[in-house]
C-alpha cells in the first residue's frame, strides 16, 4: 500500500481539522435546543396535566368535558388532549387518532398518526390511567421538529463550508510547506553540485519554524565552505611548508651518508631527529586540531574554575617569560565556576601565550587577564609586537593561516587555529583585536 506523502497527510489534516472546527458548535447547538426544548415541553406538559387532575378530581367528567372544549376553542393544533383506551386509539378528545406508547404512567415522547399517515409525527406527551384506558396531555412537536431540521440544515451546510476552507487551507499548507521545503532541497543540490556559496533564502523578518530551519542550514553550509577553503589552503600550504623540512631532511641524511668521521655523522644526524621533531611537531597539532572539532561536546568536561586555570598557566610561564626579558603582568578576576574542559583550556591558554612570545619585541610586555561580562567570561593575552591587519584577522585563524605568503619565518600558521577549535568546543570563540600596538586575543567563553 502507497503511503501517503508528509505534505498530503499535512493537508488531509487541515480538512478534518476544519471539519470539525465546523460540526463541533453546531453540533453542540443542537443538543443544547433539542435538552432545552425537551426540558421545556416536560415542564410545561406536566403542568397541565397536574392542573387537569386536580379539576377532574373536584368536577369529574364535567371538568374533562370543559377542559377539551377549552383546547378546541384555542385552535391550536399542537395541543393534544384525548382519551385513548389501552391500543392507543382515541376515544373522545382532541389529538392524533392512534398514539404508540409504553403502557406506563409519565412523560414520554410517543408516537403518532392519522388516517393514512401512521407514526409520521412525534408528541410530547404525559400518560394518566383513567377509566380502563389513559388521559393524554401533550404537545405536537411540529415546531420543535422544524427548528431542529433547521439546525440540521445548518450543520450540514456548515458541514460543507468546513470542507470547502479544509481543501482550501491543505492545498495553501501544502503549497506553503512544498515551496519551503523545495527551497532547501534546492539549495542542497546546487551545494552538491559544487556551488558552495549558495543559501537558502530566507525572508527579512522571518521566525516561523522553516525560518528557523533554513537559519542552521545556512550556518551548516558557512561551516562546510568554511572547511573545505581551509581543506584547500592545507593541501597548499603543506605543499610549500613540508617541501623545507622534507628537502632538509634528505640534506640531513646525505650529509649523514658523505661524512668521514663519527663526529659528523653525529652532528648530520641529531639535525636530522630535530627536523623530524618539526615535522611531528606540525602533525601533532593538525592532529589535535582535528580531534578537538571532532569531540563530542561536553565529553571529559567538569565544574572548574576558568581564573584558577588561567593563574596556574601564568604560574607556569612566568619564570620562563622572566629569563627570556619580557614582562608578564597578569589581572586575574575572580569569577564563578563554568562547565570546561581543563586540560584543553590549559594548551590554549599556553598557545596563545606562546604566541604572544613568539612576537614580542625584545623588552615587550605580555598581560593575562580573566574577567567576566554579558557574553561570559573573558580571558585575554595582550602583547606589545606587530599585532595583525583587521584584514587579516580572519586568515590567522584558518588553518596554515600564515600572514608571511612566503613562508620564511618559523611556524606553521596552527596555534591560533588551535585555540579557536577550544573556543567552539566550549561553545564560544576566539577574538582577535588590536592592543595598540601588538595583539589582543581573547578567549570568550559563554556561561550556558
Amino acid at each position: 500500500m502507497t503511503r501517503l506523502s508528509t505534505t498530503a497527510r499535512m493537508g488531509l489534516l487541515a480538512i478534518a481539522l476544519a471539519l470539525v472546527a465546523g460540526w463541533i458548535p453546531v453540533a453542540l447547538l443542537w443538543q443544547s435546543t433539542h435538552d432545552d426544548a425537551i426540558e421545556t415541553l416536560r415542564r410545561d406538559v406536566g403542568e397541565r396535566d397536574r392542573e387537569l387532575a386536580v379539576a377532574v378530581a373536584r368536577r369529574g367528567d364535567t371538568a374533562l368535558a370543559q377542559e377539551i372544549a377549552q383546547v378546541r376553542s384555542a385552535d391550536d393544533p399542537s395541543l393534544v388532549l384525548a382519551l385513548v383506551d389501552a391500543a392507543g386509539r382515541r376515544r373522545a378528545g382532541l389529538g392524533p387518532d392512534r398514539l404508540s406508547f409504553a403502557p406506563t404512567a409519565g412523560f414520554r415522547i410517543a408516537r403518532i398518526g392519522t388516517a393514512g399517515d401512521w407514526a409520521a409525527r412525534e408528541a410530547g406527551v404525559t400518560l394518566r390511567r383513567w377509566h380502563g384506558g389513559w388521559l393524554v396531555t401533550g404537545r405536537m412537536l411540529d415546531e420543535w421538529e422544524e427548528a431542529q431540521r433547521g439546525i440540521e440544515r445548518a450543520l450540514l451546510a456548515s458541514a460543507i463550508a468546513a470542507l470547502v476552507l479544509g481543501v482550501l487551507g491543505g492545498v495553501l499548507l501544502t503549497r506553503y510547506v512544498t515551496r519551503r521545503v523545495d527551497a532547501v532541497a534546492l539549495t542542497a543540490d546546487a551545494v552538491a553540485a559544487g556551488e558552495l556559496h549558495r543559501r537558502v533564502t530566507l525572508p527579512p523578518a522571518g521566525h516561523d519554524a522553516f525560518d528557523r530551519l533554513g537559519l542552521r542550514v545556512n550556518a551548516m553550509l558557512d561551516r562546510i565552505e568554511r572547511l573545505m577553503e581551509e581543506l584547500r589552503v592545507v593541501t597548499d600550504s603543506l605543499a610549500h611548508d613540508l617541501r623545507s623540512p622534507v628537502a632538509r631532511l634528505r640534506a640531513r641524511a646525505e650529509a649523514a651518508l658523505a661524512a668521514r668521521d663519527a663526529g659528523q655523522r653525529d652532528a648530520a644526524l641529531n639535525g636530522l631527529i630535530g627536523e623530524a621533531d618539526v615535522l611531528g611537531r606540525m602533525l601533532g597539532v593538525l592532529l589535535d586540531i582535528s580531534r578537538f572539532e571532532g569531540i563530542a561536546r561536553r565529553t571529559g568536561f567538569v565544574a572548574a574554575d576558568p581564573a584558577g586555570i588561567a593563574a596556574a598557566v601564568a604560574d607556569l610561564y612566568e619564570p620562563v617569560l622572566e629569563d627570556a626579558g619580557i614582562a608578564f603582568a597578569t589581572a586575574i578576576t575572580p569569577v564563578a565556576p563554568l562547565d570546561l574542559h581543563r586540560e584543553l583550556l590549559s594548551q590554549a591558554l599556553a598557545n596563545l601565550i606562546d604566541n604572544a612570545v613568539r612576537h614580542a619585541p625584545a623588552g615587550g610586555s605580555i598581560t593575562l587577564s580573566v574577567v567576566e561580562d554579558g557574553q561570559g567570561v573573558r580571558i585575554a593575552i595582550a602583547d606589545r609586537g606587530p599585532g595583525i591587519a583587521p584584514e587579516d584577522r580572519d586568515a590567522a585563524l584558518r588553518r596554515f593561516g600564515r600572514l608571511d605568503p612566503a613562508r620564511t619565518a618559523p611556524g606553521v600558521g596552527l596555534g591560533l587555529t588551535l585555540v579557536a577549535a577550544v573556543a567552539r568546543l566550549h561553545g564560544g570563540h576566539l577574538e582577535l583585536g588590536d592592543n595598540a600596538p601588538g595583539l589582543l586575543a581573547t578567549l570568550v567563553l559563554p556561561r550556558t
